[in-house]
């Protein structure tokens, strides 16, 4: 795997971990005002759930450069144990 990919495949790791953890810890108003929405959080935490996003994406891709980069997931091994 080149760095584009890399990079590639670490963003779209981190893009589905971030929509995977935004809804914890979110609190919604009680009594909204005129004007609110009623799901809307009173705190989002936003900062520290990129914090989270970022060290549990990194290890995701660690461990997906992991199987890329060895002999055990790829298609070329596969083929040849297919006799294609």
């Amino acid at each position: 795997m080149n760095i584009f990919s890399g990079i590639v495949v670490y963003v779209m790791i981190w893009w589905l971990v971030l929509f995977c953890t935004l809804p914890f810890g979110v609190k919604t108003i009680d009594a909204p005002k005129s004007g609110e929405m009623p799901g809307a959080p009173v705190k989002h935490g936003l900062k520290k759930k990129v914090l989270v996003t970022s060290v549990i994406s990194l290890a995701i891709w660690f461990v997906a450069y992991e199987l890329i980069k060895s002999d055990w997931l790829s298609y070329r091994v596969i083929a040849s144990h297919m006799n294609m």
